[in-house]
């Protein structure tokens, strides 16, 4: 059986005010030659198809398309909600996805309500895959109980809510079959690829790599955009996000994974490079230093720190040197000195950042009440 695992594609991502649907068609486009090319059997996508919970309806075309274009030649396609996705809007696209080959798991579910799939490649093995969407702290409880029946474990931690659900979505798993898992969480010691929502990747949500069962051939991960394999009994790797989202990730290297694997033989994971995003790139220099590296910067979407001190007309100028500069910043030696005390504001200042600086501010070293400050985020702003 032959795997293509993929994640994180946060279609709908902006870059400082500047849309990249077109470069995100591309990506999936190339994503779905990968996919024809291998003559892959399952496409598995761990999570985060969308970057907000109310995408646009280019965004959801694209994703659809994307989606239609990987089962087209026979692929069974399995995408599950993400973080950023809206679980029950994915849910409400089952019937009709499932009509073209797709399933779309939005919710938790029990094994025998679509929590598991089965799967049957084109040589006739047979695959089971335990499906995990993104649970927050607050549904866990509940999907636990769903899944498990064993509603007196309310006061269980998130990870062991969680390894409760996985073992009950394994059980079924077979010495004649290929046993698959799909999850979107954080694993416990993995690195972030920096564009991942800060409340929902660390703290409470942190699981350990235990948590999958060791006869598991494969274990699918979306969420830390970085591609790497997490240390674990059975094979837990992170395809990582195809495209950069953020500056912050500008040296990954984007990849799907496609895996080779049959029950009675280990699972042989192959990096299959993406090439149709457009590299991001921060450079640093005086105007003059600036004008020199135009030449070399290519079409990458650029991060600039100017090595001079502010001046009227000092962004056009160097906007006018490299047009696809989207942020354009004095370095800080160069920086006049500030004079306000008040927290820093701005698009890149996540709000658990703003209130750890608040309590740092105020004298109050208190992990817990950070915690309790993420989960009220997390309750606000999550979709599930």
């Amino acid at each position: 059986m032959r795997i293509l695992h993929t994640a994180d594609w946060h279609v709908g991502k902006t870059l400082k005010g500047r849309s990249r649907l077109e470069e995100q068609e591309r990506v999936l486009r190339e994503i779905v030659q990968v996919a024809r090319s291998h003559e892959v059997d399952v496409v598995l996508v761990a999570g985060d198809l969308y970057d907000t919970a109310a995408p646009s309806a280019e965004a959801q075309r694209l994703v659809m398309r994307a989606l239609v274009g990987l089962a087209r030649d026979g692929a069974s396609v399995v995408a599950i909600a993400g973080n950023h996705d809206h679980a029950r809007a994915l849910e409400a696209y089952r019937p009709l996805a499932l009509a073209a080959g797709i399933t779309l798991v939005g919710d938790v579910r029990t094994a025998d309500k679509g929590g598991v799939v089965e799967l049957t490649a084109r040589t006739g093995e047979r695959a089971r895959l335990a499906a995990l969407p993104f649970l927050s702290q607050r549904y866990a409880v509940t999907a636990a109980d769903l899944v498990t029946q064993t509603p007196d474990r309310h006061t269980a931690e998130y990870d062991q809510q969680l390894r409760e659900i996985l073992s009950a979505l394994t059980a079924g798993f077979g010495a004649d079959t290929v046993n698959l898992v799909t999850a979107h969480l954080t694993v416990r010691g993995g690195a972030w690829g920096g564009g991942e929502r800060e409340a929902q990747s660390i703290l409470e949500y942190a699981v350990p790599a235990t948590i999958f069962p060791v006869d598991a051939h494969y274990v699918a991960l979306g969420h830390l955009h970085r591609r790497q394999r997490m240390p674990a009994a059975c094979p837990v790797h992170y395809s990582g996000a195809p495209l950069a989202v953020d500056f912050g990730e500008q040296e990954n290297q984007p990849v799907v994974c496609v895996v080779d694997v049959t029950p009675t033989t280990p699972a042989k994971v192959t990096d299959v490079p993406i090439t149709e995003g457009r590299r991001l790139r921060t450079v640093t220099g005086t105007v003059a230093e600036l004008a020199e590296m135009a030449d070399d910067v290519g079409d990458a979407l650029l991060r600039v720190r100017v090595r001079e001190p502010a001046r009227a007309g000092l962004r056009d100028d160097v906007t006018d040197l490299l047009p696809n500069a989207l942020e354009v910043r004095i370095d800080p030696e160069f920086a006049a000195p500030l004079t306000v005390s008040r927290p820093r504001t701005g698009p890149e200042r996540h709000p658990s950042e703003l209130f750890a600086e608040y309590l740092t501010e105020n004298g109050i070293a208190d992990e817990r009440v950070q915690a309790l400050f993420a989960r009220l985020h997390d309750d606000v702003t999550g979709s599930r």
